[in-house]
């Protein structure tokens, strides 16, 4: 397993109220030049925040999947028990930091002595970070939590989930195949849940030609938490000496 600092390590989050209109403002057209250039320092601000806090946690395995499944529900236990098995391979488990699927995974993770990370955001509705995780990171831009979910990840998992999953889980692919990252296993929990949507790619994509034929395998379906398990132990090993050869903290410059 993965070696962690003892006890959860707490954010600082950026300055603002959830309905921040800083994300408004940076959609909605031009604006003065120097508001614009501050916006872009606030920007950079916390990218560079997100990568100081999260820059030693170790190779992560990003979870995505719904925010609204309840304890309850048998989405929520495979998503506790993929996580256990994450930490398990060796991997930090990371997610967007929330309830439901994110909970899940980070607690399956926390209960089997594992790393469990959060990349949470600021919404309208506070979105809390959920009770398991050991260190998070709280963002007002979605594009940069984005970023940060996928810079450290060396797989991805995704399980059920709406809009944010279905973007972050085209996000990913589309990283993929156009070899923005490297070839990182996508692995789509529940095949019954994903049937509709590989359909749909295969059968109106592909077909059309948006699609190449060869990028469909970039997909692995599965409901097995053992065939995530052994993805993600193979991709691990596939990359063993970058993992190896990962920058060490410098505590004269804070890094924790």
């Amino acid at each position: 397993m993965t070696s962690s600092p003892p006890g959860p390590v707490p954010d600082v989050p950026a300055p603002g109220h959830p309905e921040d209109p800083h994300n408004a403002a940076l959609l909605s057209g031009p604006r003065a030049r120097l508001s614009e250039l501050a916006r872009v320092i606030r920007i950079a601000r916390e990218f560079i925040r997100g990568f100081r806090r999260l820059h030693f946690v170790g190779p992560c395995v990003t979870v995505f999947g719904s925010a609204r499944f309840q304890e309850d529900h048998p989405y929520y236990a495979l998503g506790r028990e993929i996580g256990r098995r994450l930490a398990q391979a060796g991997a930090t488990v990371m997610t967007g930091g929330g309830p439901g699927i994110m909970e899940a995974a980070n607690r399956g993770a926390k209960e089997a002595g594992g790393y469990s990370i959060g990349c949470n955001i600021k919404l309208p509705v506070e979105q809390v970070p959920n009770p398991y995780l050991d260190r998070w990171v709280t963002f007002r831009y979605f594009f940069v939590r984005k970023v940060l979910l996928v810079k450290y990840s060396y797989a991805f998992v995704i399980m059920p989930g709406g809009f944010g999953t279905l973007d972050e889980l085209f996000e990913a692919v589309t990283l993929v195949q156009t070899k923005k990252i490297e070839s990182f296993p996508l692995v789509l929990v529940g095949t019954e849940y994903w049937k509709p949507l590989l359909d749909f790619v295969q059968g109106t994509l592909v077909r059309a030609g948006t699609v190449a034929p060869e990028d469909v395998h970039l997909l692995t379906p599965t409901d097995s938490p053992e065939v995530v398990e052994g993805i993600v132990r193979n991709a691990l090993q596939e990359h063993r000496q970058e993992i190896a050869a990962r920058p060490r903290r410098i505590r004269l410059l804070g890094e924790s």
